[in-house]
Parts: C-alpha cells; structure tokens; sequence
C-alpha cells in the first residue's frame, strides 16, 4: 500500500465517511420547529397536494440528485459491490456540493437486476429533481439509462456516457487547436465499446468527427460484424467506420491522429503502436487507475498531447469538470432531456475556459478549482434557450 492510499484510509477512518445531511435552518427556536415540523408543515403538505408543480417552491427536490449505482463497475476494480462502491458515491457527493453547490446524496442498491434497479429509481423519484447513474456495468447501464429516461419527469445523467464524452470533447477541441488539425478531417480510434466509449462515439461524431473507428476485444467493431456483439454495439456500427474496416486495435490504429482509450486494461497499447500513428498523435488513455500506456512512454514514442483520467498526471480528462456544472445547471432550468446539442455546448464552454495564452500541450483542459468553468457552462446552455 502506497502513502497516499495510507493517507486515504486514514481520513476516512478519522470523518467516519465524507457526508451528512444538515438542514438550512441553524439553532432552530420553539416558534421555528412549528413552522418547519408539526403543526405548520400541515399547511406546505396541503398546497403541494392541491398544485403538484409547488413541489419545486415549497421543498428542496429541484436541488437534490440521487447517484446511483449497484457496485458492478466501480473505478478500475470492477465488480466490487454496493458497499465497497459507497466511498465513491460519497466523494461524487462531495464534489457536487463543493462545485456546484448541489445536493447529492449515494443509493448504492443491493441488487444488480435491471428491472429491479429501474424500478428503484422510479420510486425515489420524488425526492429528488435529477438522477446520476454511476459505475454499473455496460450495456446494463444503458438500457437502464434509456428506460429511466423514457419514463421519468426528471433528468437521466450517466457519468460514463455523458460525463466522459463532454470532457474528452473539451479536451480533443483544445488539442486540436494546438496540434492545427479539423474534427472533420481527422482519423479517431476509440478503444472500448462500454458506456463510456459508446458515449464517447456519439458525441464526437455530433460534433463533427467524420472517421471514427470503435474497437472492443475482438477488434474493430464494423456493420455486418456477428461475433461479441449487441445493441448498443449495432449502433457504433451504424454510426461508425464507414469503410467497415476490420483487425485489432494495433491495425487500426496506423495512420489515425487520435487514440481514446476507454477500455479499462493497463498497458493495452505500446509505444511502436503509437509510432504507427499519423503526425502529432493525440494519446487520451483515460482508463483508472492504470491508463493503457503510461505518460511517458506514450511521449517517448512521439504523442504530442498525452492525457490521462488521474490526477496525477497533467491534462486530467476527468468528468469532475463536468457533471457538478452542468448539474448545477440542468437543475436550476428544469431541463428534462440530456441531449447532443446540451453536451456539445457544454464541451464547447469547458474548452473555452482555458485562454488562449495557457493553452499548452500539458494544459488542454482548466483546473476543476477555476470558477469560470460554471459561470461558461451557464451561458452557454442559456445560450440554447434562446
């Protein structure tokens, strides 16, 4: 165990977790427990009863977020159970407060069934004005993700399918701009077909990418391909490699501008693959808590940009840049609906809160401290509205 696991142990062990629910009101007086608690509560009850909609006026559901999770994918260590997975959940929660200023608040469910989860969330509905999926394994979680969505007056936010694809956009907008190359005009090998790497595929290619080519363990995933393969799967398919090009990942990727590894195994590319790769190859190996090829190495082997998911390493293409902002958001406008174009303006303000002057090949995406990333992110999706 390394020092800074030690240090992690020990201050979790010291805070006894990392959250508690508190309520607004402090040193609460005989005249104020009437009005917040029985007899005056009666009242709020009835007005919410009689116009549904006072539900947002009259209570803290528009501020508070259910994350949710069953323990099947958590981080780099995989299926590791609702109860390992709720120090995770916990610190989401922590930083949705401390960024965005929301309520978060871990589910981590004691089932792993579909059904069950879904029906899970649909009962907590009520309290809660939005929902984050988290770290369930794939394509559960995106069956999941696209029955809550249909079903539900809230918003369905899944950190892997959205979080990750806003951020890895900002990042490649940025790269781009420094390495002088088009999002139409470049060659984009994704490694991993999960959530993450299907989000990923959709957002690049609303944003413009043109080539974009998804690998799983069998290779190149390519329309008319029958082995290992599913719906989600179909659609990369459909949406992607347009000249059904077929081979493992070390074949695919000579000549392409940009890798974007997504596929959670350590060390799954080396740096004579990278050598293969077209001028200023552009190295996102975003898996945790090992990327697929180390920082270094992948420089050595000629990437330009190289970034990573940890921080501890320059360029952090983490989605703590993005969900507790654009949460923040989402819930302060009543948005119902994640789309394309919510991502992309989003992807597009995080980019732009790096200036020009900064900008640097170890420095494609701003620190997650920088206040103008929420300021950014709400102007541009006002900017939508309009």
């Amino acid at each position: 165990m390394d020092k800074n696991s030690r240090r992690a142990i020990a201050l979790h062990k010291k805070l006894r977790g990392k959250i508690m629910v508190t309520g607004k009101m402090k040193n609460l007086k005989s005249e104020d427990i009437k009005l917040v608690y029985t007899p005056g509560v009666a009242a709020v009850c009835e007005a919410i009863y009689r116009q549904p909609a006072k539900k947002y006026e009259l209570t803290s559901k528009g501020d508070n977020v259910a994350i949710v999770t069953d323990g099947t994918r958590i981080l780099g260590l995989g299926n590791i159970g609702p109860y390992a997975a709720l120090p995770v959940m916990e610190g989401k929660a922590v930083l949705y407060r401390e960024f965005g200023g929301v309520s978060a608040f871990p589910i981590c469910l004691g089932t792993t069934k579909k059904e069950e989860i879904v029906a899970a969330v649909r009962a907590i509905e009520p309290v809660f004005g939005a929902i984050n999926l988290e770290d369930i394994e794939s394509p559960k979680v995106l069956e999941i993700s696209d029955e809550l969505s249909r079903t539900l007056s809230i918003p369905v936010f899944h950190d892997d399918r959205h979080g990750t694809s806003v951020v890895v956009l900002s990042g490649l907008i940025n790269s781009l701009k420094l390495v002088k190359k088009q999002a139409g005009s470049i060659r984009i090998v994704i490694a991993g077909a999960g959530s993450a790497g299907f989000g990923i595929c959709n957002l690049l290619a609303s944003a413009g990418c043109k080539n974009i080519i998804v690998t799983d363990s069998d290779g190149a995933i390519y329309s008319g391909r029958r082995r290992n393969m599913n719906k989600y799967k179909n659609d990369i398919a459909r949406a992607t490699n347009k000249k059904r090009e077929r081979g493992l990942l070390g074949e695919v990727l000579r000549g392409a501008d940009v890798f974007i590894g997504v596929s959670g195994r350590k060390n799954l590319i080396s740096p004579a693959m990278i050598s293969t790769m077209a001028r200023d190859p552009i190295i996102f190996a975003l898996t945790n808590p090992d990327p697929e090829i180390q920082p270094g190495a992948a420089k050595a082997a000629g990437a330009r940009i190289v970034a990573t998911g940890s921080y501890l390493y320059p360029n952090k293409v983490n989605n703590a840049l993005v969900f507790p902002h654009i949460m923040r958001v989402i819930l302060d406008r009543k948005i119902r609906a994640i789309t394309p174009g919510l991502l992309i303006a989003t992807a597009r303000a995080i980019a732009a809160s790096v200036p020009p002057a900064k900008l640097h090949y170890d420095n494609i995406l701003p620190d997650m401290y920088d206040r103008r990333i929420q300021k950014n992110i709400s102007k541009a999706i006002c900017r939508l509205g309009r």
